[in-house]
């Protein structure tokens, strides 16, 4: 295939796959099944790469580059409001007032919308194409997380049909509530807090430093507003929304014209009892004027326009009665306090129990066995006791008081830290050592195939294994007399235990288990250690020499290696032929030692990957962003944003002849 050829079927893989990514996020009527996506975007990557056909713009541009130290702040053209909030059809019915006093007539019609429950952001394109993504920030001004943006599938890359040279789209980020609950399923499997709500999950996803991980979480987008240069001055809102939708842009379904403020109390009406039906998450209703040409004549307030107002649904809630409050123990060894009530009906499922968090919030609310208290859905997910019904009656049971001993294999608890939370720091605790094994055989971790919570669970049941380690002792003929056990499954999982022994470095030292440290941290660890042993070994003043690495996590990485149980661990990982050693790439010459490299443009006679080779043969580093890091830009034809801001930063740019020259190699 010649490069004419691969930029054919580049162009071709490209439309497909936005076809296909509109398809499944926004029409949900997908044409093709994962596995087709994955293989066609594989064959997309590896073509731009090869032939150097990398377009911001592209499909495979949807998942991030490294990790970014920090978000520039961008000044927002027209500035991102607040609404004033209302919640009962008298304070409702004072909107309509004033809006009717300041205009001097009736003749206007009202826009209904969902009020979604998220994180406000701004997009901007230009000539069809996504440049911007932002925070709302404090309305004037929010953070530049383009990147992070760009990995969110609902949000189009380039707008479709016959748009404006420039538009500027308000809209706001969401996670559904069946994704939210996945979510934190697998952040308790990691030993990680639950979020307390899909808004808050969204919002700190969104300000995450690596793409990756911002690609990883299940984000959604609806978008609500549009700017336009050149918009029609008899524009409406019903307009803006059907013009967003045929950019191409995610719109919500649930928005309604009203001809006045009764029309607007039917449809709230009708909302309200939707709501729990939704598969994401709302917590009202927002009404704008219609007609923009009547905005500016009512303004705004200092925080919030007097054209829009917000109505905001009551939480749903019900009261039950305190039944128990046991402790669960988590694969940390966190202890954590949970209610078991008398089931009940709450916002559409029945609810039996909700975690009381910790200690410290029981005594807060003064929380006991026998209570009768209310409870409701933090966010409509959650379940949470919000108080107690009658804190002073004279029939109640004694203070709740945290047991000394861990209720799983009876050690000493205790507080690490400043921590709030009790903790087993006993390595043989049973729950702890299911879920430190579920957690090695994930698929971020060993991707262990087979290995699930059922079959970890008789494994150690029956005393086959009591930790990690001991998977790879296990043999077929121990594996078959267990339940829903084949020859078939056997093998598959001995075969599978043996694959991840070439697991790198990293991924080791995240499957460990290890308080605070994640996929992003385990790489920076293994990079600047380089082996198992080294990393054992290091101090905690060391291992803060790492950018990443502040005194928590040094310290508990620290604390984690000085633990004898640990040590035998690794070293029987050792001894079964796990790789704990980064493997090393031969370097030519030390000439780009440290040096960091952004490529941009097209080369004359180097592919991308070529060039990135070479940097690294002769031991320099490449990313994908120019900041003050940047040690120089190599760039070629086309080479875009990055190049403006290296010449910004003072940033030596080169290009292909004087980059071969640096490095003594021949084009």
């Amino acid at each position: 295939m010649n490069k004419q050829e691969a930029k054919k079927r580049v162009e071709e893989l490209r439309e497909l796959l936005d076809k296909a990514n509109k398809a499944y996020y926004q029409d949900a009527q997908p044409f093709i099944s994962d596995k087709e996506f994955d293989n066609y975007l594989a064959e997309l990557e590896k073509l731009e790469e090869e032939y150097d056909l990398v377009d911001p713009q592209s499909p495979t541009q949807r998942v991030g580059g490294e990790p970014s130290s920090d978000f520039e702040t961008v000044e927002h053209p027209v500035p991102l409001l607040s609404l004033d909030n209302t919640y009962n059809e008298d304070e409702l019915n004072d909107f309509d007032r004033r809006v009717r006093d300041i205009l001097g007539h009736d003749n206007f019609t009202y826009l209904v919308e969902l009020k979604f429950d998220g994180a406000a952001i701004r997009l901007r394109y230009e000539n069809g194409a996504l440049v911007l993504g932002a925070t709302r920030g404090d309305g004037e001004s929010g953070d530049d997380i383009t990147r992070n943006i760009k990995t969110i599938k609902d949000i189009p890359l380039h707008l479709d049909d016959d748009f404006p040279d420039v538009v500027e789209v308000r809209g706001e980020a969401y996670i559904e509530r069946e994704a939210f609950v996945r979510l934190n399923e697998h952040r308790e499997k990691q030993g990680l807090n639950h979020f307390a709500n899909p808004r808050n999950s969204t919002a700190g996803s969104l300000k995450m430093q690596d793409p990756r991980e911002v690609a990883r979480r299940p984000i959604r987008f609806f978008s609500f507003d549009l700017l336009t240069d050149d918009t029609d001055a008899e524009i409406t809102q019903y307009r803006k929304m059907k013009l967003l939708d045929k950019f191409g842009l995610p719109v919500c379904e649930h928005f309604k014209q009203c001809t006045d403020i009764d029309e607007v109390h039917t449809q709230i009406d009708e909302w309200e009892s939707l709501r729990h039906d939704l598969p994401f998450e709302t917590d009202g209703v927002v009404i704008k004027v219609n007609e923009e040409k009547y905005r500016d004549t009512l303004g705004t307030t200092s925080k919030a326009p007097r054209w829009a107002i917000a109505y905001k649904f009551e939480a749903e809630q019900a009261t039950t009665v305190v039944k128990d409050i046991r402790l669960q123990v988590g694969r940390l060894g966190k202890i954590t306090p949970v209610a078991d009530f008398k089931a009940v009906q709450l916002a559409g499922t029945t609810v039996k129990h909700a975690s009381l968090h910790n200690e410290d919030e029981i005594h807060r609310k003064d929380i006991r066995v026998g209570d009768r208290v209310v409870v409701e859905k933090a966010g409509e997910i959650i379940p949470q006791v919000v108080s107690v019904v009658n804190p002073d009656r004279e029939d109640r049971a004694p203070r709740f008081k945290m047991p000394k001993y861990c209720p799983a294999c009876n050690e000493k608890l205790v507080k690490l830290g400043d921590d709030v939370d009790w903790t087993c720091i006993n390595p043989g605790c049973p729950p702890q050592v299911r879920q430190r094994i579920e957690h090695f055989a994930s698929r971020d971790a060993m991707d262990i195939d087979g290995l699930g919570e059922a079959v970890v669970d008789q494994l150690v049941s029956e005393q086959l294994i009591s930790n990690y380690a001991d998977l790879y002792d296990l043999t077929k003929e121990q594996l078959l007399p267990l339940e829903r056990i084949a020859k078939k499954s056997a093998q598959n999982l001995i075969n599978a235990i043996e694959e991840s022994k070439s697991q790198p470095l990293d991924r080791v030292i995240y499957a460990m288990g290890i308080r605070f440290v994640g996929k992003t941290v385990a790489r920076d660890l293994a990079n600047a250690f380089q082996t198992m042993e080294a990393l054992m070994d290091a101090n905690q003043e060391t291992m803060e020499e790492i950018d990443s690495i502040g005194p928590k996590i040094a310290q508990s990485v620290v604390e984690f290696f000085n633990q004898k149980h640990n040590r035998k661990i690794v070293a029987k990982l050792r001894n079964h032929g796990l790789n704990l050693v980064m493997e090393q790439k031969q370097k030519a010459s030390q000439k780009l030692d440290s040096k960091t490299f952004v490529l941009t443009g097209s080369l004359p006679s180097l592919t991308r990957k070529e060039a990135t080779q070479l940097i690294e043969k002769h031991g320099g580093k490449t990313t994908s962003s120019v900041s003050g890091n940047t040690d120089y830009l190599l760039a070629g034809d086309s080479p875009g944003s990055k190049y403006d801001e290296a010449q910004k930063l003072d940033i030596p740019i080169l290009d292909q002849d004087t980059f071969l020259d640096l490095i003594d190699e021949k084009p």
